[in-house]
């Protein structure tokens, strides 16, 4: 087992396997000691857990449920990179963080949503695990997904 994959295991975290890709793009692309990611849906067991806008009221995706949605976004990237790479102990830092929010119009907490990928990649890779990050909010997202990922990830080699 990987030092990652025993960070993991010790989170009760297990990466789903690589979301099939809903369009013609692949999952994740390297170039050069850089991996870039495609933008991760936050699918569970191959179908969205949730669709819709993100806002406070009823009819919309909670805040709370939307940056649970981040978080799996970006263990999904995460399992796109370690299919690219072959191993997530390869990963020297995240370096970006681009989040996508679908939401109600009257709704400005795209930050704390995106919180959910943030926090769990600190958690995953400590202080290489601090990254820059974009938090968008946007009026529709593919399939109707309430929120997307993508990340940027320099490798050790």
């Amino acid at each position: 087992m990987t030092a990652v994959e025993a960070r993991l295991a010790e989170l009760g975290i297990t990466l789903p396997d690589v979301a099939a890709p809903v369009a013609t793009y692949v999952p994740a692309v390297r170039s050069g000691s850089y991996v870039y990611t495609s933008g991760q849906l936050p699918f569970v067991d191959g179908a969205l857990p949730e669709a819709g806008k993100v806002g406070v009221g009823d009819g919309l995706v909670t805040p709370e449920a939307a940056a649970g949605y981040a978080r799996q976004c970006a263990l999904n990237a995460l399992a796109a990179v370690k299919a690219l790479t072959g191993s997530l102990d390869d990963v020297a830092r995240i370096v970006k963080v681009v989040g996508f929010v679908a939401s109600d119009p009257a709704f400005t907490g795209q930050p704390g949503v995106i919180n959910g990928a943030s926090t769990v990649l600190g958690e995953v890779f400590g202080e290489a695990g601090v990254h820059a990050r974009s938090a968008v909010g946007v009026a529709v997202l593919p399939l109707d997904s309430p929120v997307e990922v993508e990340l940027i990830v320099e490798l050790k080699s």
